[in-house]
């Protein structure tokens, strides 16, 4: 299996294909998920002391927070699979088209 690898910002990178979700900071189950992840060592501040716009659930329990937003995640996935592949759907999806 293939590691694709996605650029979030100040020379960060994430692999793609250990995502299980990418949500948004501000509900209060996402708060305590991010709280639980620092009790536990499980989470990876890639924000560069930014504010916090997406945090993504990786298959290995890590809680990654990311300073660039889902839908910016989600198109540059999508930039590197082309217009046919699987994140350029959820991407149209969202977007209601």
């Amino acid at each position: 299996m293939n590691t694709e690898l996605i650029h979030v910002g100040f020379g960060n990178v994430l692999a793609v294909n250990r995502v299980i979700a990418i949500v948004a900071p501000n509900s209060a189950p996402t708060k305590r998920l991010i709280q639980e992840g620092k009790q536990k060592g499980l989470t990876v501040d890639m924000t560069s002391g930014r504010r916090t716009k997406a945090v993504l659930i990786m298959d290995s329990g890590h809680i990654v927070l990311a300073a660039i937003t889902p839908e910016t995640i989600t198109g540059r996935v999508a930039a590197n699979r082309g217009p046919s592949g699987p994140a350029r759907l959820i991407q149209q999806d969202n977007d209601g088209e």
